[in-house]
């Protein structure tokens, strides 16, 4: 089986390699020259993924045709708010036969779409040949091949196994999902709670904070995912808690050291260059922010974030709103 990975950066090499690995003939895409002409001719990517050795059956391209022609898996992992722009050309060279796969985690801004959605809107691609693989995947870790777990989501059942059956090793361990909606939105909405963990963490606060805001930021998800009438369970799984966590407390997380820089003081623009790479839950705060807004759900947390990042708003007057929020009920 053949299949292109577009995207050559941390997650979507990774993802290559995995592919790799449970023996498929990988083509990675990406848009810089030098990355992929490493790729190709030392299997590796110092760039993005420094020391990790890639599969001999990954190749490297800038070359969308080459990589897509005659693909039976096309698996997406490029910035959530630029994608629709970077793949649209790409459209007529994407099989009708493929599984289209979203790597990506986050909510476009305006039209609030999933990336799943984004994809399928822009290449024509039915639900039914669409997939979403979603869970703690932090790459360089994956990449590292220690022992990794992954919900693979799709709302048909055979999308999923086929997906789950072309991922499957020794390391990475996938488990299938029909809560497409459950899953994605887990996805983009744990960056968000993961920038608030890191600046409670940049603030100074410890342990105690870092539990408060990863629960309650779990309620927030389940309580927006609920109204779009996801699944329950899908927010207690790898999508959800198992991913939160992963990315709330790895320092491998961008959002988490993003939001870190912003509780230390720093200003978005400081504090993005710093970074490095694509901190998806800048941007998504906003789009859920707005989402929620139309959907009539309270998301205290993800309000907080997008009053600190884009708002102006000190840290220590939104946090004391949040602490003087009305009193209820656990649940509720």
């Amino acid at each position: 089986m053949r299949a292109a990975v577009l995207g050559a950066g941390a997650w979507g090499t990774t993802f290559a390699a995995v592919l790799a690995d449970a023996g498929l003939t990988v083509t990675l895409w990406g848009r810089d020259a030098a990355v992929a002409q490493e790729i190709a001719a030392t299997h590796r990517n110092e760039r993005f993924l420094p020391g990790v050795e890639l599969p001999a059956s990954v190749v490297g391209t800038t070359d969308a045709g080459l990589a897509l022609d005659g693909a039976e898996l096309v698996a997406v992992a490029l910035p959530s708010q630029r994608v629709r722009g970077i793949v649209a050309p790409f459209a007529s060279r994407v099989s009708r036969d493929a599984i289209v796969i979203s790597l990506m985690k986050g909510m476009e801004r305006g039209t609030h779409e999933r990336m799943s959605e984004v994809l399928g809107e822009v290449w024509d691609v039915e639900p039914e040949r669409r997939a979403v693989v979603s869970g703690p995947n932090l790459a360089k870790e994956i990449a590292a091949k220690q022992p990794t777990a992954t919900v693979i989501a799709s709302q048909a059942e055979a999308t999923a196994e086929a997906v789950a059956r072309a991922t499957a090793s020794s390391y990475f361990r996938p488990y299938t999902n029909t809560d497409v909606v459950g899953v994605e939105l887990s996805g983009a909405y744990k960056n968000v709670i993961a920038v608030a963990v890191g600046i409670a963490d940049g603030m100074g606060f410890g342990n105690n904070t870092t539990a408060t805001v990863i629960t309650r930021g779990l309620a927030e998800i389940t309580r927006l995912g609920l109204a779009l009438e996801a699944k329950p369970d899908t927010f207690s799984g790898l999508a959800g808690m198992g991913d939160l966590i992963a990315t709330c407390a790895s320092p491998l997380s961008r959002n988490h050291t993003l939001g870190s820089y912003i509780g230390a003081g720093a200003q978005l623009a400081d504090a993005i260059a710093r970074t490095g790479g694509t901190a998806e839950g800048v941007t998504t705060s906003q789009s859920i922010q707005e989402f929620a807004r139309n959907h009539g759900v309270d998301v205290p947390i993800c309000d907080a974030v997008v009053a600190m990042l884009h708002e102006g708003q000190p840290k220590e007057a939104v946090l004391g709103a949040l602490l003087a929020r009305p009193r209820k009920a656990e649940g509720a």
